[in-house]
């Protein structure tokens, strides 16, 4: 981190304290409310309040509001994130004290898990439904991750996260994810998610499509799976996220082709009934995204209630224009 002599001596007094650095370790290992940080360490809330207050003023640790709930986490800035990790990383996870903490942590990450899939459970036969009548799900992620490729980068955005999938698949990749999504249901789905399959490095807040609560050009990988049928703009959805791409970055989109099936609207809360490539082009053109792959994916079944998959890559052109030879670019100017 490169900061002042007194910031750093700030930053130092807020992390050397028992309770605050149980609480940094804590964190680290995912996002957690003032309730769930008073019952594993044990101390009354006021006092836990006062710890984060501190932590907070030092800039170890951001607070973000999910309706009535208020979740605190490791700072997205990503000098903070890898300084916190490297004190974490050194304490030993045999310690006694260390040992009780986590398994207090384990305690409160099942009661999600339990609640995440009571939620699943009541909602699992409308999702069923539609799935049959499109392709299967792995062929979709076999394409994405062929898509993407496997060089790792540094951050991902995940527009609609639902049940936080894409972060997970993608997890090996990134160094640090946010998965946004209105629904605080879905939001405590993914959170099971991501803590049963140990994706430590992504988390999910509450947030609007149309004005995520994030600063531009800060990600590498965005991703929208499934999200754009259910929104009135999706225009403005997909000019809001390339507003968010760093230069050179992409985003990818995930959702149905043009079809007929009305009964959608009613019973699923569809509002637009598929998209086409051109369309899809057109979006990006004018959020400043060139269409580089656009692929389709037939259901699994022949029939008039079937839904064809496509999958649309966009990538940010502003590097590529910058990196054009200057003869090129002269040669377009005349």
């Amino acid at each position: 981190m490169r900061i002042t002599l007194d910031q750093m001596v700030d930053i130092l007094k807020a992390a050397a304290e028992s309770s605050r650095l149980r609480i940094l370790s804590l964190i680290a290992r995912g996002d957690l409310t003032v309730s769930d940080i008073t019952e594993i360490l044990n101390q009354s809330q006021p006092r836990v309040s006062r710890h984060l207050k501190l932590l907070m003023e030092a800039g170890l640790v951001e607070r973000y509001q999910e309706g009535s709930w208020a979740f605190f986490r490791i700072s997205d800035d990503e000098d903070v994130r890898e300084f916190v990790q490297g004190i974490v990383s050194r304490v030993r996870q045999n310690d006694a004290q260390v040992e009780r903490d986590l398994e207090r942590l384990h305690a409160v990450k099942q009661r999600r898990q339990e609640r995440a899939s009571a939620y699943f459970s009541r909602n699992a036969a409308s999702w069923d439904e539609l799935r049959k009548m499109h392709a299967p799900d792995k062929a979709v992620e076999d394409a994405l991750i062929t898509a993407i490729g496997n060089k790792p980068f540094q951050s991902m955005l995940d527009l609609g996260t639902g049940t936080g999938r894409l972060l997970e698949l993608f997890a090996p990749l990134y160094r640090r994810g946010i998965g946004i999504d209105l629904s605080r249901e879905m939001l405590a789905v993914a959170r099971a998610n991501l803590d049963r399959a140990g994706v430590s490095h992504a988390q999910v807040r509450q947030g609007d499509i149309y004005a995520p609560p994030l600063e531009r050009d800060s990600f590498d990988l965005i991703t929208m799976h499934q999200v754009l049928h259910y929104l009135d703009e999706p225009g403005q959805a997909i000019r809001e996220a390339a507003r968010l791409i760093r230069p050179a970055g992409r985003l990818v989109i995930v959702d149905f082709a043009p079809h007929t099936l009305e009964f959608l609207r009613e019973e699923h809360a569809h509002i637009r009934l598929g998209f086409s490539d051109q369309q899809i082009a057109e979006w990006f053109e004018e959020a400043g995204l060139d269409l580089e792959t656009a692929k389709a994916f037939e259901p699994r079944h022949a029939a008039d209630a079937a839904l064809t998959v496509k999958l649309w890559l966009g990538r940010d052109r502003r590097l590529l224009i910058a990196d054009q030879p200057p003869n090129v670019l002269q040669g377009e100017a005349v």
